[in-house]
């Protein structure tokens, strides 16, 4: 176990748990929000300034760009626990050494990832089924965005690698920077406002490219302003050519990460599907509570990302007795935090809806229907996004992905055609709770059997198999 001693910036083995946590996760929700308003906020710029047509293509386009991003994410979350491992120990050469790797093989898979999305746009878009009034646009909007894949992937390493030694701040400096920079120049590119070119659905494409790349050389300035633990410097750049051991552990943990994203978004279009076999009204009143449910999420998926992170350095510091109580805070932060969500949006559904929908729409009853059954869902989904973060510190991460699988298509299919003769289209939304509860029964029952405690932790190597 590691010595007690001052207390380093980024430490969260030390302190009291659930304060230690909840300040650490607060930047990540607000990085989150940030993020969703940018994508709320172009989407209206390209709506209005360009129509339907253009709305649509970007639709189609950010389709596959979700694949990346899942891939981002996997990628991210396995140097995070690497990461977080590392600075547990005080080892910070090997912290250092994770993130060499894993800036290298991003690096290289983005460009491969951008040259080869450049050539296959077109068959994406028609794999994809991209309306043909749309995919003119869609085509030059997607070859753009591929442009700005290294841009994108290297920025989420970074960030994911500092809140492996617990700085969520300066990450969440550069989410801002970033989508106060799109926002302003999306309508300026658009209509080629003063001295700037009019490249309609192009501008908004390269709105986003110039402000991830302006964010990925302000965190990379930053990391060498503040001489932060992650910053390689002179022989320590050799770092960025990948090792075998590092590549393999980013490989075999980070893409089943990277999987389960693909899964919630596969059962996502399946949902979608079936929503839209019910009807206009129906469908519209779906897509309009994905809005506001979008943010009832934030505070599971971000406690979930800091529990990885406060975990995986009280593994590489020895602390492994505090694990419960870190999943247990995490548990009952996320709870209360979505709870109040939840009873704000029962308290002012019709309002919020009346923004997407006319406040005279019919399809704001429907909506509020399906929100008095569906939100109970995020209650017992954000404990199982916790265990999840707890889980996957230790490197276990098959057991999240089968989990969801099997809660999600399985089981939620299963109640869905199993009551639809009862209940008509309530049985998608409250499918969708036992899904939810489902998954939570799962996970807390893998958990309670503790076999993943007994895994070797990925400081020495071990690689968890639960």
């Amino acid at each position: 176990m590691r010595a007690a001693g001052p207390r380093r910036r980024g430490d969260l083995t030390q302190g009291p748990i659930a304060r230690t946590l909840l300040v650490f996760a607060l930047p990540q929700i607000a990085g989150n929000v940030m993020q969703t308003l940018n994508g709320s906020i172009n989407a209206i710029w390209v709506g209005r300034l360009l129509g339907e047509r253009a709305l649509a293509a970007t639709a189609n386009a950010n389709l596959v760009m979700f694949l990346l991003f899942a891939l981002s994410f996997g990628l991210g979350m396995a140097a995070t626990v690497r990461i977080g491992q590392a600075f547990g120990a005080q080892d910070i050469a090997a912290a250092r050494r994770t993130l060499g790797t894993a800036l290298g093989v991003t690096g290289g898979l983005a460009l491969l990832l951008a040259a080869t999305g450049w050539l296959a746009a077109p068959a994406l878009l028609d794999l994809l089924g991209t309306p043909g009034e749309a995919r003119g646009e869609a085509l030059t909007y997607l070859r753009i965005i591929f442009l700005g894949t290294p841009g994108i992937m290297l920025t989420a390493m970074i960030a994911m690698g500092l809140r492996g030694i617990g700085d969520a701040t300066s990450p969440l400096i550069f989410m801002v920077l970033t989508a106060v920079l799109d926002i302003a120049l999306n309508p300026l590119l658009i209509l080629g406002i003063g001295p700037l070119p009019a490249l309609g659905i192009a501008g908004s494409a390269w709105a986003s490219v110039i402000a991830t790349s302006v964010g990925l050389v302000g965190i990379v300035f930053w990391l060498y302003w503040r001489d932060l633990p992650l910053r390689l410097r002179g022989a320590e750049l050799v770092l960025l050519r990948p090792r075998a051991d590092e590549t393999r552990f980013l490989l075999t943990k980070g893409l089943p990460m990277g999987a389960q994203m693909l899964v919630i978004a596969g059962a996502g279009l399946v949902m979608i599907a079936l929503v839209n076999r019910e009807g206009l009204m129906t469908a519209a009143a779906y897509g309009a509570l994905l809005q506001l449910f979008n943010y009832v999420q934030m505070p599971a998926l971000a406690i979930g990302a800091a529990v990885t992170a406060m975990m995986s350095q009280h593994i590489g510091a020895g602390l492994d007795a505090r694990v419960h109580t870190i999943s247990r805070s995490g548990a009952i932060i996320n709870t209360a935090m979505t709870a109040m969500l939840v009873a704000a949006l029962f308290a002012f559904g019709r309002l919020a809806l009346g923004l997407f929908l006319g406040p005279d729409s019919p399809a704001v009853d429907i909506a509020l229907h399906i929100q008095s059954i569906m939100l109970w869902s995020y209650l017992p989904f954000g404990i199982t996004i916790v265990l999840f973060g707890t889980l996957r510190a230790y490197g276990v991460v098959w057991v999240q992905l089968i989990t969801l699988f099997v809660s999600m298509y399985i089981l939620r299919l299963g109640a869905y055609y199993a009551l639809y003769p009862v209940m008509n289209s309530d049985a998608l939304w409250v499918s969708q709770l036992v899904s939810s509860i489902a998954s939570l029964v799962i996970i807390l029952w893998v958990y309670r059997r503790g076999r993943w405690r007994r895994v070797p932790a990925q400081r020495g190597g071990g690689a968890g198999r639960v």
